[in-house]
């Protein structure tokens, strides 16, 4: 299997499957305060303090989680709840294009909380407008907070987080940032001084799935999820050391080699990009590296290049649908994503690419591609060699709901 899926997870290496396990050796629960669970509580503190360094913050600033999705969900309500502990701020402003672990935490706040949704615009390429941003957050008094991806998990934009973040403090905002797709794949520290919690998690960078992290600035409070015991700051619950222990490792991993990572990762990226406009002419390159790619001043070219995750490069194929094109892959042995939800077995349109002025008929012809630290350029070549026929066949069975083209 030529996997290049790694935005989705990424495989766990074997120094750091070989760390799990004898992390699991380790017995104890980190809150009892016999030897044991002091050992546990050792481990765990310093798996804390590791990813802590990692981002420029304080070990007491980082509250492990069961992932990246309670992460998120505990950034944006224990934030929301915080902020109307007092005073109604019922407004929450959201890009459109984030991640549904967002859009699904904004949705039922609005739902069950009485939050007002302000949706905010992106432009072509998925970067957040920010004249749209500061008219949205008017003086901040009616406002519990903005939330934003760091990095398009879709296309691989680059959010402009800092502009973001010193707009939101300028008026008493706080700031919730999901850098799950962003950790370990680019330099987040130091956190711009408005963020007031950022989201990661540890399967993105191969580390174990179920591990994640909300960091909470000394200066932000959430109000808990979950009850039960207040183990963490904002979090109840029985901490995983072993998956901390191993999360941070693959922190580790990831930082200590973040800028060969990158150098490869783009490499490969745009020997992809290469690949694609030469053999499958009629696909779209999307997002902050899609323009790269076709951009003709090499300065301007290498300014967006920059403004996009390393490894994710996403495309369109008119008149067919992405999961026809994944499961033509996939029957090669080729492991890629549509990079757009399919609910009760139904193709649906990228949310991501609509926002960006796509239709949806062109919104539904969706890959993404994403290599890791270990692709090779015969997995891209790979790739590139199979991509024709699965567009000729995807193309010819036409999209969901419509009649097939003729054709072999």
């Amino acid at each position: 299997m030529i996997y290049l899926d790694h935005a989705a997870t990424s495989p766990m290496p074997a120094d750091l499957r070989d760390a799990y396990v004898a992390a699991l050796e380790l017995v104890g629960n980190p809150s009892s305060i016999h030897s044991a669970g002091q050992r546990a509580r050792a481990a765990l503190d310093d798996a804390r303090a590791r990813i802590a360094t990692t981002l420029g913050v304080d070990a007491i600033e980082v509250t492990f989680t069961g992932g990246g999705t309670e992460a998120v969900n505990l950034g944006i309500k224990g934030l929301y709840w915080s902020r109307n502990s007092d005073t109604p701020r019922p407004r929450i402003l959201v890009p459109r294009t984030e991640h549904h672990a967002a859009l699904d935490a904004v949705e039922w706040l609005a739902s069950h909380e009485g939050a007002e949704l302000v949706w905010l615009e992106v432009d072509s390429l998925g970067f957040l407008m920010l004249d749209g941003l500061a008219a949205a957050l008017g003086d901040g008094s009616d406002v519990a907070l903005l939330t934003t991806l760091h990095a398009n998990n879709e296309v691989g934009t680059l959010q402009p987080v800092a502009e973001a973040a010193a707009l939101a403090a300028a008026v008493g905002v706080p700031v919730h940032v999901d850098a799950i797709a962003a950790y370990g794949q680019i330099r987040l520290d130091p956190l711009p001084p408005g963020v007031s919690a950022i989201s990661i998690s540890a399967h993105k960078i191969g580390g174990p799935v179920g591990v994640g992290a909300l960091v909470v600035r000394r200066t932000a409070e959430v109000v808990p999820l979950l009850h039960g015991g207040g183990q963490q700051r904002g979090r109840s619950g029985t901490m995983d050391a072993a998956g901390a222990v191993t999360f941070a490792l693959a922190a580790e991993h990831a930082h200590a080699e973040l800028t060969t990572r990158a150098t490869h990762k783009r490499m490969l990226r745009g020997r992809l990009a290469e690949g694609i406009r030469r053999h499958v002419p009629e696909a779209v390159l999307h997002g902050a590296a899609g323009a790269a790619v076709r951009e003709l001043d090499a300065d301007r070219a290498a300014e967006l290049d920059a403004l996009a995750l390393p490894g994710t490069l996403h495309l369109t194929v008119p008149g067919a649908e992405g999961d026809s094109l994944l499961m033509l892959l996939d029957s090669r042995g080729i492991a890629v994503s549509t990079g757009s939800a399919c609910q009760a077995g139904v193709p649906e349109p990228s949310h991501v690419l609509r926002a960006m002025g796509l239709s949806e008929a062109d919104a539904r012809g969706t890959l993404r591609v994403t290599v890791g630290p270990l692709t090779t350029t015969d997995d891209v070549d790979a790739l590139v060699a199979a991509l024709p026929d699965a567009v000729r066949r995807a193309q010819a069975a036409g999209l969901a709901g419509r009649t097939p083209r003729l054709g072999r």
